[in-house]
């Protein structure tokens, strides 16, 4: 079996065809519609399973971040579908504008999410969430407030990342949700040595993903993923007004209920762009061996790394990955 293979467990900078996969196929849906209505279309085909109090967790940037979600598409998702959401976030681990509580909820005026409630939910302290035969780890420590959402929807800005590789579905609640003191030294810092960022390539991928197990588990069958491939960056929204240049094309918005073929979709997006296109992005991926997050996915189980591709602008037939990029244009800043 593929998801026993040391090579793979060991080399997360080997893309696997599609032809060498195994297991199932999950959906996918796709829109090249990079708008309100595009998102509020996808997420209409993924959300049968959300109800009750309901999260929405997304990374709302640092201070003037330029590529992070456009806050009008989010504000018209929430007020058009998701009536009663509630953003939310965690501090960060590093000291910038969202190190503490206080500076977290300027930056988030800054940034103009003001439009409905956001939830920093380790304001209030932490809650463990177990992790179900993780190698690294028996619990992750969430925000506290996590535990008082019925259902969550990851809504991520897909793009490059700094250590990662790259940020998807995975990264956003990995990361995310894990609170800024302690879940996230859990994944990115060796006890009792200085270094804050010194578990990196696929021990960092490992550590992110059971984490983000813990929230899938938790959450069982209420939650759902939606990953939108715009301005991606190599650089994080993490980085702010320091984020590199974006010069991977727009592709459009994608959203399943299996978090795996959504990131291995987005991913699958990249490597089927011509090279001048998907180049840097690329390498980001590959230079931190980000590939791992897929393979440890599929080997806990979190999901399938084949799929359908649904193409919600064609009346809803299946494509080719191929066809998905055929037509992506050279990237200009809106």
């Amino acid at each position: 079996m593929l998801t026993n293979n040391l090579y793979y467990k060991e080399h997360g900078d080997i893309f696997i065809p599609y032809s060498q996969r195994t297991g199932s196929e999950s959906i996918v849906y796709f829109t090249r519609d990079l708008s309100a209505q595009g998102l509020e279309k996808i997420y209409k085909k993924i959300n049968e399973n959300i109800s009750g109090k309901i999260a929405i967790k997304l990374h709302t940037g640092e201070e003037n971040g330029p590529n992070i979600l456009p806050r009008d598409w989010v504000k018209s998702l929430i007020q058009n579908e998701i009536p009663n959401g509630t953003i939310i976030e965690t501090n960060a681990y590093y000291e910038g504008t969202r190190y503490t509580t206080e500076s977290h909820k300027k930056t988030l005026k800054v940034n103009g999410w003001t439009f409905c409630p956001v939830d920093i939910i380790d304001e209030f302290g932490t809650v463990d969430f177990p992790v179900k035969n993780g190698k690294y780890f028996k619990f992750m420590s969430m925000g506290k407030n996590l535990e008082n959402y019925d259902s969550l929807v990851v809504l991520t800005h897909f793009k490059g990342h700094i250590q990662a590789g790259f940020g998807g579905s995975n990264k956003n609640i990995g990361i995310g949700c894990a609170d800024g003191r302690k879940g996230k030294a859990m994944i990115h810092t060796t006890p009792n040595q200085p270094n804050q960022w010194d578990i990196a390539k696929e021990e960092l991928m490992e550590r992110m993903t059971e984490s983000t197990k813990a929230v899938v588990d938790h959450f069982k069958d209420k939650i759902t993923f939606i990953n939108v491939m715009r301005n991606m960056s190599v650089s994080c929204d993490c980085e702010g007004v320091n984020a590199e240049p974006v010069v991977t094309p727009n592709v459009g918005i994608l959203g399943s209920r299996d978090i795996l073929a959504l990131d291995q979709a987005c991913v699958d997006l990249i490597w089927e762009m011509k090279e001048n296109d998907s180049k840097v992005l690329k390498e980001r991926i590959l230079s931190r061996r980000g590939l791992r997050q897929l393979t440890y996915m599929k080997e806990l189980g979190m999901g399938n790394n084949k799929y359908a591709l649904i193409d919600l602008d064609n009346g809803e037939k299946e494509i080719l990955k191929k066809e998905a990029v055929l037509h992506v244009k050279p990237f200009q800043k809106e």
